[in-house]
């Protein structure tokens, strides 16, 4: 290995096979189980590619409604893990309590030999918006909300469960699409940990919980809740011109923009850009979107960084009513999808992941007695 590919955290290293994504590769881009991105973000239902990611195939109409309506019946939660949720403090961070919430549930529910482990893969993409919003709206909000909603859809359901009502058609298809954006993408550093703790033969909440860990950082799913921060700072376009300026030249970093696979452009961005400008003209925003642009525009010119999914994501969130902290929670309910279809790729091919290192310590030491060191 190269001096170079040693200090760029293993970018470029292939690190296994898988069949489920494909990303930034040579005349296929972005793709799930083969289908592209653009064509699942325009034609699909977010539950169809869930069951795509965990089933491998996409579903039949029969199969499909039978999906929504097993999802459905999968959201309550267990009254043991509600009244834990409520001691975890109101001022924790929502990933912290979806991490908390995952490795609790894995003891109230644990994975039995004898059960197909798609069903806890299942169970998890049911139950994390209940677990997230159950926290958030009875420290909010002061109350005990019911986690069982009609809604036929994971997106529905979280902005049902978050506001009170059930959600526009609108609002519901752009958090849909978003989810699609977010559901895979290979061998990022959350998925990658998931097989890793999947490998050594764990079970599958602790694989999932450690991805939640992996996932809160700022360098990986945190971006969007930085990148919200920013554009909050402006009022207008050349504010966010002239200040972003300014944290170039201070060699501050703007998160939100560049990826470490995609070298011209993040193909998931030109989808959520163009609601999250349909979010802003139904909103009457004169001032977040064009911020936004602002940013993107000074990021070209003096960096030739592109804006990955995160950043307009930030945008629509915020025009959809979800307050920043969830925002990277969202990435949860979508990508337990893709880390749930590694962990089962892995178990059925399974060797345990134990990569070697390049030794950069001292030399053989001789020991010394305790009253002989200095």
């Amino acid at each position: 290995m190269s001096k170079d590919k040693k200090a760029g955290g293993l970018a470029g290293v292939s690190a296994g096979e898988t069949a489920i994504c494909t990303v930034g590769k040579e005349g296929a881009g972005l793709t799930y189980r083969g289908y592209d991105i653009y064509d699942l973000a325009e034609h699909a239902r977010f539950e169809e590619v869930a069951y795509l990611l965990h089933y491998g195939k996409l579903p039949t109409q029969a199969e499909y409604a039978d999906y929504i309506e097993r999802l459905k019946g999968l959201r309550d939660l267990p009254d043991a893990l509600k009244a834990a949720l409520e001691t975890i403090p109101g001022d924790s961070h929502p990933m912290d309590v979806l991490r908390s919430g995952c490795s609790l549930l894995g003891n109230f529910e644990p994975e039995d030999d004898h059960q197909p482990q798609v069903r806890v893969a299942d169970r998890l993409l049911a139950a994390f918006p209940s677990m997230l919003l159950y926290w958030w709206r009875f420290h909010q909000d002061g109350v005990r909300i019911d986690t069982v909603t009609d809604d036929d859809s994971v997106a529905g359901h979280f902005l049902h469960l978050l506001h009170g009502k059930a959600p526009s058609d609108f609002h519901r298809r752009v958090l849909d699409v978003s989810l699609i954006l977010y559901a895979e993408h290979e061998f990022n550093a959350s998925t990658f940990t998931a097989r890793v703790i999947a490998a050594t033969l764990s079970d599958f909440h602790s694989a999932i919980t450690g991805a939640i860990g992996a996932l809160r950082g700022p360098l990986h799913g945190g971006a969007n809740e930085a990148a919200m921060e920013l554009i909050e700072r402006f009022d207008s376009a050349a504010a966010a011109d002239e200040g972003v300026r300014a944290m170039l030249a201070a060699k501050e970093k703007i998160m939100g923009f560049g990826h470490r696979v995609y070298t011209t452009s993040d193909p998931r961005n030109k989808v959520i850009k163009a609601f999250a400008k349909q979010l802003a003209d139904e909103r009457g925003d004169t001032v977040i979107y064009p911020v936004s642009e602002a940013i993107e525009k000074v990021m070209w010119d003096e960096k030739k960084l592109f804006p990955n999914a995160d950043f307009y994501s930030a945008s629509a969130y915020h025009f959809m009513g979800i307050p920043t902290p969830l925002f990277t929670p969202i990435f949860v309910c979508s990508r337990t999808t893709g880390w749930s279809a590694h962990v089962m790729e892995q178990r059925a091919n399974n060797r345990l992941i134990r990569p070697g290192a390049d030794y950069v310590g001292p030399g053989l030491q001789s020991w010394t007695p305790m009253a002989a060191r200095d």
